[in-house]
């Protein structure tokens, strides 16, 4: 591959006080050096590594002035992409950015690909795939706790575990080798069945153990899609208000207020929630509310967590008895609102209905319950089984499918073995095992895949 030199603007874009245009490459200094004059005269080729430098940023065709600026020199190998790196830093507008970017172009720069330097900082060696789809983690974390795994995965906790095991593989395998390729070699111990056991016993105890944690894992990188049902003026939209503290939903009492699906995202105790209200399920006559419970059927199928809505001040109806029935074998909290008021629904009916699920009854008009209810939501998907500090463990769907696939090798390894298989045969999994944890962290990866990963990633990073 062709390392030519890159640039892009790597603040979002709009008004703020700063903005940087960062490039990356064997000509990075040279083209900032050309449309770059300092305060002194100084070209950026002779400073020192990791300084920065006030100065113009001009158009080398007129030698007019486009922007004023500060700029940061990072020289190879010491840098984030381990080839030279300038940021320039300028005012934060869209057409002073912009005039700048264009410029570098100009130069001989080349507009970068979305995660074209994260790419670069795979590719150079400075980090392994895991770190850099960490890097997108980190960035699209929206808890403290999501944000502690992304780091945790760039400080490559997940990277050192997944090559470990890989280390203990490969020692087994070429054990294996030497006994079939030597076996006259008397100091070579023999590769036996009881061996290989012991190996492969340790090697899936490790990954049943990182994917005991890979379903919270999930949660705190994705978010929990949480869907709000129930019946029409029960309290829904005050619900999501509550929990968003935000006047998001329009609150009447008016049943069938909330003609579609409305969504947020919200921090629930470091459970990042994909909240989502929902039109009233009932049967309408009202074209655009009965579009609007048809949209909040098709968004049940796929919720992770059912926060379902009873009106405590109204009787246990059938349409409640058929939610119920269409949140069977789904996590579900119920909620009995309007505590505030005079209580007609029947308790015990409601107990019955919900079996295993937790109650909680709230006020949201007087805002209580809603304490309990972020603390059931806690409970049920984390229940201290993941500490704060306890960083490694899978939260990447490409991980967790990957090490299932591991997991399935080692035990076909297992299996051969009782079976009696001779070893060169077993070896064959075993290699698979070692092939299937290197994906994770890019050793064995394809590189169509490494393309199609960091084409998820933003502009400038």
């Amino acid at each position: 591959m062709e390392f030519d030199t890159i640039a892009a603007i790597s603040t979002p874009m709009g008004e703020g006080a700063i903005a940087i245009v960062r490039l990356s490459g064997d000509e990075a200094i040279g083209i900032a050096d050309h449309i770059f004059r300092s305060a002194g005269g100084m070209q950026l080729e002779e400073v020192q590594s990791h300084t920065i430098h006030y100065g113009r940023i001009i158009d080398p065709r007129s030698e007019e002035t486009a922007e004023e600026v500060m700029v940061s020199v990072m020289k190879a190998p010491r840098t984030f992409t381990r080839e030279d790196v300038v940021e320039i830093n300028c005012h934060g507008g869209l057409v002073s950015v912009n005039r700048v970017l264009q410029l570098a172009l100009n130069a001989g720069a080349r507009l970068a690909e979305p995660g074209e330097f994260t790419k670069r900082a795979f590719l150079n060696g400075r980090i392994d795939l895991s770190q850099a789809e960490a890097v997108m983690d980190l960035i699209r974390a929206k808890t403290d706790r999501a944000m502690n795994v992304a780091l945790g995965q760039m400080e490559g906790r997940l990277s050192k575990l997944i090559a470990g095991l890989r280390q203990e593989i490969l020692e087994t395998v070429a054990h294996v080798e030497v006994n079939i390729d030597y076996p006259e070699y008397d100091d070579v111990e023999e590769m036996t069945h009881r061996m290989l056991v012991e190996k492969a016993t340790y090697i899936r105890a490790e990954l049943e153990k990182l994917l005991q944690t890979s379903h919270q894992g999930k949660i705190l990188r994705e978010g929990l899609s949480t869907v709000i049902i129930g019946r029409p003026n029960v309290g829904k939209s005050s619900l999501l208000n509550s929990l968003v503290q935000e006047n998001k939903a329009i609150v009447t009492d008016i049943p069938g207020t909330t003609r579609d699906v409305i969504e947020e995202y919200v921090n629930v105790r470091g459970v990042p929630l994909r909240l989502v209200d929902t039109a009233g399920i009932r049967e309408t006559e009202d074209i655009v509310e009965r579009i609007g419970v048809e949209r909040s059927r098709e968004v049940l199928k796929k919720a992770d967590l059912i926060l379902l809505v009873l009106n405590s001040a109204d009787d246990f109806t059938k349409e409640d008895e058929q939610l119920f029935t269409a949140v069977e074998g789904m996590d579900v909290i119920v909620i009995a609102n309007k505590t505030d008021l005079p209580q007609k629904i029947d308790m015990e009916q409601v107990r019955i209905a919900a079996k295993e699920h937790q109650i909680i009854t709230t006020s949201l008009l007087e805002e209580k319950g809603i304490d309990d209810l972020e603390q059931a939501i806690a409970d049920m998907f984390f229940k201290g089984q993941i500490e704060a500090g306890d960083m490694t463990y899978v939260s990447n769907s490409r991980h967790i499918a990957l090490l299932n696939q591991a997991l399935q090798a080692i035990e076909d390894v297992l299996s051969g073995i009782d079976f009696g298989t001779p070893i060169d045969i077993i070896q064959i999994d075993l290699t698979r095992t070692w092939e299937l944890l290197g994906e994770i962290i890019g050793d064995t990866v394809q590189e169509s895949l490494i393309d199609q990963l960091f084409s998820q990633f933003c502009l400038g990073k």
